[in-house]
């Protein structure tokens, strides 16, 4: 549990597109943290993120007091000492960099969330998760059909000089509508600014249900898209906020939690589970 004289906790983040860990020292600063694309085998990913996190400070898992795991393949974490959902490890990361904070708009790889946020806490949410249509998977498949990075898109918006209408959200026709307007030679910086305003307008519907004010944060990998960042922000008629890193939101958030779990469970007097997480690294990593 110690280096020295030192404690840490980590986050795992499993999301369905991308992972992500947070290694947190007993000061809650952050310690390391890493990215990575989620692969179809969760527990050997949860192994592999877990080694790269603890690899660069130097750390043994045996240096680690908890973990707590998250997101969509939170239940394939084997060393985890807790799993909790994606909304509450969410609003408690950014919680932490933002304590001003009301509403949270993620925009994840397959699906978007609303969060409100109130003393500290979650007070409501909404999910979008029964379409693609403003998730980053959705982006992943336009990009694909212009031939451009998803990592593009956001500064070729921002480079438009009009906006083409996208009249359909829905993935497949969306694709066929956008390789009409490619075919006929339409600028792809005016279909991406087009296609941006049209999810801006979706993702803050959906925000709208559980009602917007400030400070407003976008996090996920939608908050790494510049055009699509600006047009939430027009639509919303605000300057929203973004973290240094708005992919780990999550992941951080995890940690945190863990180090709360480490110490309320040490003020009952009970001891922490590293032997048994050791004994089973042992077999997971070697």
């Amino acid at each position: 549990m110690k280096r020295g004289n030192e404690i840490y906790f980590a986050g795992l983040d499993i999301g369905s597109t991308m992972t992500k860990a947070v290694i947190l020292d007993e000061g809650e600063e952050i310690v390391n943290y890493v990215l990575g694309p989620t692969g179809p085998e969760h527990r050997r990913l949860a192994n592999m993120v877990m080694e790269e996190v603890l690899n660069k400070p130097g750390l043994l898992i045996d240096n680690v007091a908890y973990i707590v795991a998250t997101g969509y393949g939170r239940i394939n974490v084997p060393f985890a000492d807790a799993q909790v959902t994606e909304i509450t490890c969410h609003a408690r990361g950014i919680i932490k960099l933002f304590p001003e904070v009301s509403t949270i708009i993620d925009i994840g790889g397959q699906d978007c969330k609303g969060i409100r946020v109130k003393d500290g806490k979650v007070a409501n949410f909404v999910m979008n998760d029964k379409c693609a249509a403003g998730t980053g998977r959705f982006l992943e498949i336009i990009a694909e059909t212009l031939g451009i990075k998803v990592s593009e898109m956001g500064d070729l918006s921002l480079n438009a000089k009009e906006k083409v209408r996208i009249s359909n959200i829905c993935t497949v026709f969306a694709v066929q509508e956008i390789m009409a307007y490619s075919a006929e030679g339409i600028p792809h910086e005016n279909i991406v600014a087009g296609l941006h305003e049209g999810l801006a307008t979706r993702i803050c519907n959906m925000a709208r249900r559980i009602g917007i004010t400030k400070e407003v944060v976008i996090t996920g990998g939608g908050g790494k898209n510049k055009g699509l960042v600006r047009e939430i922000d027009d639509h919303l008629e605000i300057e929203t906020l973004q973290s240094f890193e708005p992919l780990i939101s999550g992941a951080l958030g995890a940690s945190l939690l863990a180090k709360e779990m480490a110490h309320k469970q040490l003020e009952k007097g009970k001891s922490l589970p590293l032997k048994e997480r050791s004994l089973k690294e042992v077999r997971l990593f070697g």
